[in-house]
């Protein structure tokens, strides 16, 4: 048999595999640390391990998506799928705002209802005052005035979970201090030099923590194996290894999109939120509290319709550019670890 010929089958299986892993509930984007035993102090897998050939072909077939998409987009039906995105997003589109201050608002009013939580399900806290702190920046989203309030609300629970949990364990939540940029900017009415806009800065710090959460999947990916013992069907039948795997590739090569041209960004948006709503449905109410966040933005950055020029020789430049992405998450993730947690590289 020819070597092509051998390769088929597995490649079709990692399609499959990464297209179920989008479209079906899974724990694919669910944060494991808020259902599972984690050891952020025990060394990552070796490097070895995690680059092996699966990998690299999956990698491979993430480029290959991304260069369709950009094709795509420069094309008639690219357009057309543009202009019906343009149509089918434009309430919210209008109402951006109006959204991340409903969310946000219910957001921290969960937090203050749950008590003993920072920001997220696993940022644990003793203090009785903290709450009513976050009950006081839910109701600064009452007001377009008092958002910048809300915002520094925001840095201040970021920070306090910065000292308790460390920089290493506060490098998953980066998409917090957007939203609180975002909320900032937008209450006093300003953008930042460069015409950058709050809710540009909402998408790349949202993918950042996607890219950071990836290369966490393939590096603890034993972390997920007790919610794959308790709900077998999530790993439509592939090995626990495996699926960690292409699900942080999924998860990568969509956070990835993000940075990408507006076609392609928004389709990963609307990806990537379709996956964090149907991992409620698996994981109940406190994955909807901890993704409420990131779901809003999701649905905002899918309903935006920001234009750039389209130009082929920037498409072009996407494989370079996902290969140093992955390289730079890859190195900084082991490198902070063994820093920050005292492992080491290989």
């Amino acid at each position: 048999m020819l070597p092509g010929r051998r390769w088929l089958p597995r490649a079709a299986v990692m399609v499959m595999t990464a297209v179920l892993t989008v479209a079906g509930p899974s724990s694919a984007l669910a944060h494991v640390k808020w259902f599972c035993a984690y050891d952020l102090v025990g060394a990552p897998r070796d490097l070895g391990e995690v680059l092996c050939s699966d990998f690299e072909k999956l990698v491979g077939l993430s480029v290959f998506a991304l260069m369709v998409g950009g094709l795509l987009e420069g094309t008639v039906l690219g357009a057309a799928l543009i202009r019906s995105l343009d149509r089918t997003t434009a309430w919210a589109r209008e109402n951006t705002e109006l959204l991340f201050r409903a969310v946000l608002g219910g957001f921290f009013v969960a937090l203050w209802t749950l008590g003993g939580i920072i920001l997220t399900p696993e940022l644990k806290t003793t203090s009785t005052a903290l709450p009513w702190f976050q009950l006081a920046i839910a109701a600064g989203f009452l007001w377009r005035r008092t958002m910048p309030l809300s915002a520094l609300g925001i840095v201040v629970l970021f920070t306090t979970a910065l000292v308790q949990y460390g920089a290493f364990h506060l490098a998953d939540y980066p998409v917090f201090l957007g939203v609180a940029a975002y909320c900032a900017l937008t209450g006093l009415g300003r953008s930042l030099p460069g015409g950058l806009r709050p809710l540009d800065i909402v998408r790349y710090t949202a993918a950042i923590t996607l890219m950071w959460a990836s290369v966490e999947k393939w590096a603890y990916p034993q972390w997920s194996f007790p919610l794959f013992i308790e709900h077998p069907a999530m790993t439509l039948g592939f090995t626990g290894e495996y699926f960690m795997k292409a699900a942080g590739a999924v998860e990568f090569a969509l956070a990835f999109a993000l940075v990408c041209t507006p076609l392609v960004r928004r389709v990963a948006a609307i990806l990537l939120a379709a996956t964090f709503i149907s991992a409620v449905f698996e994981f109940g109410k406190v994955d909807a509290i901890g993704h409420a966040p990131i779901i809003v933005a999701m649905v905002a950055l899918a309903a935006d319709n920001a234009a750039s020029p389209y130009r082929l020789r920037n498409l072009a430049l996407t494989p370079v550019g996902y290969g140093a992405a992955l390289a730079a998450f890859i190195g900084l993730y082991y490198g902070a670890h063994a820093v920050l947690q005292g492992s080491t590289l290989l």
